[in-house]
């Protein structure tokens, strides 16, 4: 039968639910956490090792057998295994710390590209821009949004959520308030906390975010790496691009090759957007190469966007010319057509 720990202390089982998360917030251990036991009485050696918490939130211990640990910080269980031990020897004081931590469950949602539950380990590869590559260390803010493919263009930097479970009650969480414009501008490091399992990093939604914002976000690492867009119309390489996310309207347009000469209407440019909720918008802008990053003006791309340059008036015409003589050109010659059409418009 497990063991487990009675009553938790009150200042232990009901933190102030108001406390910020912080890095110093105790970790709580769970299933997979790779435990070491060191029984400091030299003639308790043998009772020392290596274990592994359980699927059932139990690890075994020598002269134990199968004490429950987990939901309790180090500390904690520390408290618990000297309590335990000492009802089978005379000194039970011991040393426990976290060999190996298990990999972290975390859920990341709201103005993320790829909302939903991750599972992070000390080692992660980046699907972010900047951030390509394997991310080390111990996971944090900045990992997770990383590995859910970076921020999107509505991001409100300083509207960011973590929540975390409080120690010793279940289903309780505390939040706080996190703002990633300070993390940019200031590198204020408090505003990326190390992650702990069952954490909730929630990213809020900018009603209007200015030109400023989205170019900080699209320097960022936590911005997605790349982005697909479709450039179709009088440009010389029409097709399907893939572009560094947040790229301006004007620079995917010179990634097809540029507006094809007389024959594209630089002046009207269609950008056609797919929304998340399903509809889509299809606005108009002009081809300035002037004209820096701007939401109105030349607006920052995003996956799937598609972008159609239209045909310029002169284009019409001899599109409209060629389709009307086609059908002709086989039976006379230029001189021919020229006279015949010149005839139909003399009065």
């Amino acid at each position: 039968m497990a063991l487990g720990l009675a009553a938790l202390p009150p200042a232990l089982a009901q933190p102030q639910p108001q406390a910020p998360v912080t890095q110093p917030d105790a970790y709580i251990l769970g299933p997979g956490d790779q435990l070491q036991v060191d029984l400091l009485d030299p003639r308790l050696k043998e009772l020392s090792g290596a274990t592994q918490v359980l699927n059932d939130g139990t690890a075994v211990f020598p002269l134990l057998g199968s004490v429950t640990v987990s939901g309790y910080t180090i500390d904690q269980a520390r408290g618990l295994l000297t309590r335990l031990y000492g009802r089978q020897v005379v000194r039970p004081d011991l040393t426990l710390r976290l060999q190996a931590p298990r990999p972290q469950l975390i859920s990341v949602i709201g103005e993320v590209s790829n909302p939903g539950l991750y599972t992070l380990t000390p080692t992660e590869n980046s699907g972010t821009a900047n951030g390509g590559g394997q991310i080390s260390g111990v996971p944090t803010l900045i990992t997770a949004i990383q590995k859910a493919g970076g921020l999107t263009q509505l991001a409100d930097l300083r509207n960011v959520r973590l929540s975390r479970r409080l120690i010793g009650a279940p289903g309780r969480l505390k939040t706080t308030s996190l703002d990633l414009a300070a993390l940019l501008q200031r590198g204020d490091q408090q505003q990326n906390p190390y992650l702990f399992d069952g954490d909730t990093i929630e990213v809020g939604r900018a009603e209007a975010p200015t030109d400023a914002e989205i170019m900080e976000l699209a320097v960022a690492n936590f911005s997605p790496s790349s982005i697909r867009v479709n450039v179709v119309g009088e440009v010389k390489a029409p097709g399907e691009k893939q572009l560094r996310a947040n790229t301006p309207l004007v620079q995917a347009i010179l990634a097809a090759g540029g507006p094809v000469n007389f024959r594209a209407r630089t002046g009207s440019v269609d950008l056609v957007r797919i929304n998340r909720n399903g509809t889509a918008t299809r606005q108009a802008f002009a081809v300035n190469y002037g004209q820096g990053v701007s939401s109105t003006a030349n607006p920052p791309l995003r996956d799937g966007d598609t972008i159609i340059v239209n045909r310029s008036f002169y284009a019409q015409m001899v599109d409209g010319f060629t389709a009307v003589t086609a059908p002709l050109s086989s039976l006379v010659n230029g001189t021919a057509i020229y006279n015949v059409i010149r005839t139909i418009s003399t009065p």
